[in-house]
């Protein structure tokens, strides 16, 4: 929402293929069936991340009775907020029925299946069939897939019971992965795939249906969706170097889907770089060299509506 995309790891280059959380997009090519097994081994690299933004959220949001996270993929971060709040009703909502199926799967092997619950439809529509309103609602990544941000929000906000907390995951810092200078090509490639993906990022958001320029001020933004008390707070996952055979694993996805999409983007050079990266038969690969590593920052921004 990815995702972004917090530059377009991933789940958010799926996103650019195929906007997995339904966002008025045709993208039918997408096997999510198929995508379904990365998705849920990226966001279970991710977990400790998620853990401590959902602890902060605890905080505040003492006993909710129903969990809303709106755009789940396979139900990582779902099964989650189970198990964060054992007491309450959760509801993965998506526009994939086999990724949801993946969710109700993974419910039910945590031993919450009795509380879990899954809608599928388009965001933000489909949150109109929830049953009740939601005392907190979660949207990782996937505001930024609509056109209107802005009125996304509020559909989101309407779906609240009072004192109900929206929380969304939107920004952050780019996630880096390799030292600026990997001993071959020319330093700071990541820097440049940066510049790339908010480029691309860019038309992206241009392209989509309705599309609204908005200022990406998450706190005002839920402000001016009648939500207050904004707070934002930033969580990290830091995996060092060595790079464990999972994160290793991630780079190497992120970096050949980079190789793929961005192909007419880059020079030469940052070209024949990402190859040498990407062959398993190089020593100076993220399959073998020792430098890899994953530093990531994901921003959470959360507000309540008022009683």
């Amino acid at each position: 929402m990815a995702h972004d995309h917090d530059h377009e790891q991933v789940h958010e280059q799926v996103h650019e293929h195929g906007h997995r959380h339904g966002h008025g997009h045709a993208h039918d090519d997408i096997d999510w069936a198929e995508m379904a097994p990365l998705l849920e081994s990226q966001a279970e690299l991710f977990t400790p991340l998620y853990e401590r933004a959902l602890s902060w959220l605890a905080k505040e949001v003492t006993e909710p009775g129903l969990i809303v996270d709106a755009g789940s993929g396979p139900g990582v971060i779902a099964c989650l907020f189970a198990e964060t709040f054992p007491g309450a009703r959760v509801v993965a909502v998506d526009a994939s029925g086999p990724l949801l199926e993946r969710a109700r799967d993974r419910a039910g092997r945590q031993g919450a299946a009795d509380r879990f619950d899954t809608v599928t439809g388009e965001l933000p529509g489909v949150l109109g069939e929830l049953d009740y309103p939601a005392d907190l609602l979660w949207a990782s990544r996937s505001i930024h897939h609509l056109g209107d941000q802005a009125a996304a929000l509020a559909a989101c906000a309407e779906r609240l019971a009072p004192g109900g907390t929206l929380a969304v995951l939107e920004g952050g810092l780019p996630p880096r992965y390799l030292p600026r200078d990997i001993g071959f090509g020319r330093p700071g490639l990541q820097a440049r795939i940066d510049v790339v993906e908010q480029e691309r990022f860019s038309r992206m958001r241009a392209e989509l249906p309705g599309s609204v320029a908005t200022v990406e001020d998450w706190p005002a933004l839920l402000t001016s969706a009648g939500l207050h008390h904004p707070r934002s707070r930033t969580f990290l996952l830091d995996l060092p170097a060595p790079a464990t055979d999972r994160a290793r694993a991630y780079v190497a996805d992120t970096l050949a889907r980079t190789r793929e999409m961005f192909a007419e983007d880059l020079d030469a050079g940052d070209l024949a770089a990402l190859d040498r990266l990407l062959d398993p038969g190089d020593a100076a690969s993220v399959h073998h060299r020792p430098d890899v590593y994953l530093l990531a920052a994901h921003t959470v921004h959360a507000a309540v509506r008022p009683v």
